[in-house]
């Protein structure tokens, strides 16, 4: 499709633009009647498709009052518990007619199961909805961490939704292998390239081997895959990488499936340019970075994204504002409608140094998916735990660049001095903030959906799931018949944690090594090892992370830092209790505790684990936190008895360590 567009002289019509890309803002928060409002909003704005961010209980399959929900509700996105909520979210907005993106992955069957129940509730009919799940449960076990069940039963969900949307919903993407996480979680190009690629081909060896689609139907399955990806600051090779994730897609899908149909081999990407780069100092300058990093996926025609989101200016502060998602709005508007950019061809078809950049990164990706290959494919490199080790080493030597200078960050480590933001000195700070009423309010409705339903029908509904789980059936089906019962997220995920159990993936901790050298690492071993003298043993931290964030990469960080500056760390990974992190506390006799929150719910969870620890009879034992903590909210945390709050723009790992030192020894002299 393209259209004609008259010149500024009006005299005659340019060249045929082609069709821009789809304009989505990622969002969702507080509750489904909020995010409803938003999306309205958004789409009369020009928004061209719906990308739905979730809660983390939701990500999780947990319901809103589940103890590890707390804190957590419609805080990074819209708690759905049942077919109530997903009602409310899409009132008044026809899903035959719309794309929907839904960023979900371990709990992607039943999220799609509700959104099929409510379209037909509209009247809609199922093989006329478009849109997009993520479900790329692989990448959690590295990155974002909302996994829940082991890799095998969570390929098979993952090989049921493709199957079963593949007869019934044609037009629907079924899985959207996603580098983004990885990227996020500190991947190199080629890492992104060949980890992607390798959880591809886990996918379609298991929708091929499970026989649920047809030898004949199976290269047409292929061209429904496709792909979430990031790009940075470095938008050149991002560029690069892009077109390299063209070539080899093709190359895979032609080699080892032998898809002949080249429509089937088109590699099919949608875009959110990154986050992990957006800074907290200067944040102004992040506009800037957002543009640069959209341009390496739309300058190029051959590798440009079919959909686009883009963060928010202010993504490093806090929650965006409405005003906030329109501005990252309008500037794909601008770059789409004003310039001149879609009214060409591929611009770097022939470039000497383009083509280069492209052949070096396939060909150490080709070298890096035949290792993992080797391996046993993706499912056994991340059970092994390498694909998580290398990503941790790949963070630490990129976090180890910013704070030595070999990688310049504007307002970071390079030009630091600044006039103080006038967008940031509003009320409200600049940011959004979910009203802590929201999940009380959530579980009332909850539990008013339940007192309401026919619990008979939920319980044959569960038991149906549970048959279809044990046998192995498809469970798309039966999801969609629970979500028609009243079945909650919860129940869902609980019928199927009882068949399928829970996993704890590998931290990527043990086999990571700070490249920290000299007199600076030098200095904090010397106070490391000082202190452990005066205390008259080795100084034991705690890394624990509360609640439901997955995000792991600032602990993962910090206890590789402390580990290397000799102290003795205790991490055992992501979604612990308050209650467990005390009791880890009690059982290693550590000498501080530091919590990673990143989503939000800082106070709530950092002041659980304070209060627990004064009844447990260790009110001495020092809390450090971090996360993307607001000023005012650090200072309520200190005033609850917080020893000290890290932010983003608290880098240098190796000051926290020498920090972290001085923190244990004073409060061991008041002891």
């Amino acid at each position: 499709m393209s259209e004609t567009t008259p010149t500024p002289s009006g005299n005659a019509p340019e060249a045929k633009k082609d069709r821009p890309w789809l304009f989505r803002t990622y969002s969702g928060h507080s509750s489904a009647e909020a995010s409803n409002e938003l999306y309205k909003t958004n789409l009369g704005k020009g928004q061209t498709g719906l990308s739905v961010a979730f809660d983390l209980p939701t990500q999780t399959g947990y319901d809103s009052d589940h103890i590890l929900a707390k804190g957590e509700v419609g805080k990074v996105g819209v708690p759905i518990c049942h077919l109530g909520d997903m009602r409310t979210l899409f009132d008044g907005i026809p899903l035959e007619k719309m794309n929907t993106s839904m960023t979900i992955n371990a709990t992607s069957a039943w999220l799609l199961a509700l959104y099929v129940a409510v379209a037909e509730e509209q009247g809609a009919d199922r093989s006329a909805l478009q849109g997009t799940v993520q479900n790329d449960i692989i990448k959690e076990y590295l990155s974002r961490g909302t996994y829940i069940f082991p890799p095998a039963p969570s390929m098979k969900l993952i090989t049921d939704v493709v199957s079963f949307t593949y007869q019934d919903m044609p037009k629907w993407n079924p899985t959207n292998v996603c580098s983004y996480h990885l990227q996020e979680a500190g991947a190199t190009p080629v890492q992104e390239l060949s980890f992607a690629l390798a959880t591809a081909i886990s996918v379609l060896d298991a929708v091929r081997d499970s026989g649920q689609i047809s030898a004949a139907d199976f290269p047409a399955a292929t061209g429904r895959i496709s792909f979430f990806v990031n790009a940075g600051i470095r938008f050149i090779t991002e560029m690069c990488k892009m077109r390299a994730f063209v070539d080899l897609w093709d190359e895979i899908l032609l080699e080892r499936y032998h898809v002949e149909n080249e429509k089937f081999r088109r590699f099919r990407y949608g875009v959110q340019v990154n986050s992990l780069g957006l800074t907290e100092q200067q944040p102004e300058n992040n506009v800037y970075r957002i543009l640069l990093e959209m341009l390496a996926v739309v300058l190029s025609k051959k590798a440009r994204a079919r959909a686009v989101q883009l963060p928010a200016w202010n993504e490093a502060l806090g929650l965006p504002r409405p005003w906030d998602q329109q501005w990252s709005l309008r500037l794909q508007q601008i770059v789409a409608f004003e310039t001149d950019l879609l009214e060409y061809g591929d611009i770097f078809e022939g470039s000497v140094e383009i083509d280069k950049k492209v052949e070096a990164l396939k060909a150490e990706t080709r070298e890096e998916l035949a290792r993992i290959e080797k391996m046993g494919g993706a499912v056994s490199a991340v059970e092994s735990g390498y694909l998580k080790e290398s990503l941790v080493q790949s963070n630490t030597n990129r976090v180890q660049s910013v704070i030595s200078g070999d990688i310049p960050v504007i307002g970071v480590n390079k030009f630091t001095e600044s006039t103080p933001s006038p967008l940031t000195q509003e009320g409200d700070g600049g940011i959004m903030t979910v009203d802590p009423k929201v999940e009380a309010e959530q579980i009332a409705r909850l539990q008013e959906w339940k007192a309401k339903r026919n619990q008979a029908e939920v319980d044959d509904a569960l038991r149906a799931l549970k048959n279809a789980a044990v046998n192995g059936d498809n469970i798309m089906p039966v999801s969609i018949e629970a979500a028609k019962a009243g079945v909650t997220t919860g129940e869902w995920s609980e019928a199927l944690r009882s068949i399928y159990g829970e996993y704890r993936a590998p931290t990527g901790v043990s086999g990571a090594i700070s490249n920290a050298a000299g007199d600076a690492i030098d200095a904090v071993r010397a106070e490391v090892s000082k202190a452990a003298e005066q205390l008259g043993r080795p100084l034991k931290i705690l890394v624990g992370k509360p609640g439901l964030d997955g995000h792991s990469n600032g602990a993962e960080q910090i206890a590789v830092a402390a580990r290397d500056s000799g102290m003795e760390v205790v991490y055992e990974g992501i979604r612990l209790t308050p209650e467990q992190i005390v009791n880890a506390a009690l059982e290693e006799s550590v000498h501080l505790v530091g919590l990673s929150i990143l989503s939000g719910s800082h106070i709530s969870l950092a002041c659980d684990v304070v209060e627990r620890l004064k009844e447990a009879g260790l009110s001495n034992l020092p809390v450090v936190v971090g996360g993307i903590i607001p000023p005012e909210d650090a200072a309520e945390l200190k005033s609850r008895g917080v020893a000290a709050v890290y932010t983003p723009k608290d880098f240098d790992m190796l000051g926290i360590m020498s920090d972290m030192v001085g923190i244990i020894l004073s409060h061991d002299e008041t002891a």
